[in-house]
């Protein structure tokens, strides 16, 4: 299977924080983080936010203030 795309990441993000993706999608999700610095930084950032709030965003988070925050992560990572 090919290697996650730090978009694919940032999507299953929850899902790897909630321990709910299959073995191998886990694999491709761990072994991107170890070769992409900036998806390692946006999981780091991820940990701070539900440690602030006690819960994962993406469940509280209403769906314009997620998408913005999408949005940056995804300009950043073009520039």
């Amino acid at each position: 299977m090919p290697d996650l795309t730090c978009r694919e990441l940032a999507e299953l993000v929850t899902a790897h924080l909630d321990g709910e993706l299959d073995c191998d999608t886990e694999r491709r999700f761990v072994a991107h983080l170890a070769g992409c610095e900036g998806c390692g930084c946006y999981l780091d950032q991820f940990l701070v936010t539900i440690r602030v709030l006690g819960e994962p965003p993406g469940d509280s988070l209403p769906d314009e203030v997620r998408g913005r925050m999408l949005s940056i992560y995804r300009n950043w990572r073009q520039s």
